[in-house]
């Protein structure tokens, strides 16, 4: 085996880092190299006409950054704002425009963990309270079940913006709604 193989090896079982957050009691998890920052939940200004799952927009830096209530688009009740809750700022990959920024409310942030590739099952066919399209897997942490989000799926634009047209302006994707 070549050196540059083994180095590949060593990579491919190398944990992947995940922040983990709260959103009421359950887990959730999304990759740490799509989070860009962590910030105090505040400064959102309502903007007419959105969804309901966007609780508006921040200036990050010049830069207008929508903010999305998580809970709202998996068809939640959305969660009291408290000292905990904060703003977590995730890159996506839009093949049209690029990179871009969407603020992400959260109830709390946990940690930074590591989970083995080989600790991840795939997102069960049913039972689950959110869009299975939205689940990357089941990441297996101390005997406990976190979801790993799919987050290119969560925050994907063009599939959030034809959502909320095929459904009058609700964040639930319409396979979910068609099933309740």
């Amino acid at each position: 085996m070549s050196a540059a193989t083994l180095r590949a090896a060593d990579v491919a079982a190398e944990p992947i880092q995940y922040l983990t957050f709260l959103l009421g009691s359950e887990v959730f998890a999304i990759g740490i190299l799509a989070i860009k920052e962590i910030i105090e939940y505040g400064g959102v200004t309502a903007v007419p006409m959105m969804p309901e799952c966007i609780r508006g927009v921040i200036n990050l830096r010049g830069a207008v950054v929508p903010v999305m209530d998580l809970a709202l688009r998996f068809g939640k009740p959305s969660n009291a704002v408290t000292k905990r809750t904060c703003i977590v700022i995730v890159e996506t990959n839009n093949s049209d425009s690029g990179n871009e920024h969407v603020g992400v409310a959260v109830d709390a942030v946990n940690a930074v963990i590591d989970i083995e590739a080989g600790d991840i099952e795939p997102p069960p066919a049913f039972g689950t309270r959110i869009h299975a399209d939205f689940i990357h897997g089941l990441g297996k942490v101390n005997g406990k079940f976190v979801i790993v989000l799919d987050v290119q799926r969560v925050l994907d634009v063009k599939e959030f913006n034809d959502a909320v047209a095929a459904v009058d302006g609700n964040c639930v994707p319409p396979a979910k709604l068609e099933k309740e």
